[in-house]
């Protein structure tokens, strides 16, 4: 910023006003060109891995037509390919991602941001952040192997008393002496439960950062006019960070619908339209492809990339849509007077 002195009004001199100019200094037109060039790189990677994906789905939705999105079976030496039982395995596990991980996350960053001791706040920050870095297939293992014993009990206990809401009930008798513990394995409900743990991170990470934020003149106003920790959070910290919650749960949404590793691991194959999430057996797209491009014929593969153009979509949709919510209910705009 450069400003164009003039001498003190005197001996005859008149007041004039001063002409303000604004010149960038070298680094932040460094700074603004490289961070305009990095948001450029970003743009035509996701725009050539669109095209790419769409490029290549073109042979398979030609051959298939609308059967590729209605037909349910997966039977490529029978030529009957479908995504439709895949895309309702791939909602029904985020959504029991989303149902578990969004009270929780958005708990612990209020907590992390309004009622944590500051001794411990770095810490709780610090394993939040660590919790979201670990790989996927350690939550895949940890689901199986220690997370799916303990939940198959829950699975049979809500079939048992909440079978007469359709998403509960299992093909099966939960009051059997015997009870048939394999069919509440390798579920929806268990696959969701870990994907929930690692998408609470995420979402917690982003609630958190934007709850500091929140004017500490509000919420010492807040305070002073008798507001409990919980008035304030709800009156000043929530309405503040309303932009971020939106935010934290659309980017803990589009990290459930893309989750492989974890699915991989803990579902049991099946393509079949299935509303019950306690039952065993679903797919998803992340899944069919990871487990079938291996061994996949050059039609099949085709078919997998154009399974994988539906996804990149419907994710690019949701980040959008995220986005444009974010910008209508920018945080702050609730506390304002």
């Amino acid at each position: 910023m450069t400003v164009d002195l003039i001498p003190p009004v005197g001996a005859g001199r008149q007041a004039v006003p001063r002409k303000l100019t604004s010149v960038r200094e070298r680094s932040d037109r460094v700074f603004h060109g490289t961070a305009g060039g990095i948001g450029m790189v970003v743009l035509a990677i996701t725009a050539g891995i669109g095209l790419y994906l769409g490029y290549q789905a073109i042979p398979t939705l030609r051959h298939y037509g609308l059967s590729f999105f209605t037909q349910t079976q997966w039977l490529p030496e029978l030529d009957r390919i479908g995504i439709a039982a895949v895309l309702v395995g791939t909602a029904e596990v985020a959504l029991v991602a989303m149902v578990v991980s969004f009270p929780l996350a958005l708990g612990l960053a209020l907590f992390v941001s309004d009622y944590a001791p500051k001794w411990a706040k770095s810490w709780l920050v610090s394993a939040v952040d660590l919790m979201a870095a670990v790989p996927s297939i350690i939550y895949g293992l940890w689901g199986f192997f220690l997370l799916q014993p303990h939940a198959i009990l829950v699975a049979r206990w809500l079939s048992q008393y909440l079978a007469w809401i359709p998403i509960f009930k299992v093909d099966t008798d939960p009051n059997a002496a015997i009870w048939q513990q394999s069919r509440y394995t390798s579920s929806v409900f268990i696959a969701g439960l870990a994907v929930a743990m690692m998408t609470i991170p995420l979402a917690t990470a982003v609630m958190r950062a934007v709850f500091d934020q929140a004017p500490i003149g509000e919420r010492e106003a807040a305070m002073a006019l008798g507001g409990t920790r919980f008035g304030v959070a709800r009156t000043v910290v929530l309405p503040f960070g309303k932009g971020g919650i939106i935010g934290g749960t659309m980017l803990a949404l589009g990290r459930a619908l893309g989750e492989t590793a974890a699915v991989l691991i803990i579902i049991s194959p099946e393509y079949v339209i299935k509303p019950r999430i306690l039952e065993a057996g679903t797919q998803t797209v992340s899944a069919l492809i990871a487990g079938n491009f291996g061994n996949a014929t050059k039609s099949q593969l085709t078919a997998l990339l154009a399974a994988g153009f539906v996804l990149f979509v419907i994710t690019l949709g949701v980040n959008s849509a995220a986005a444009v919510i974010i910008r209508r209910s920018r945080s702050g705009l609730a506390t304002e007077a």
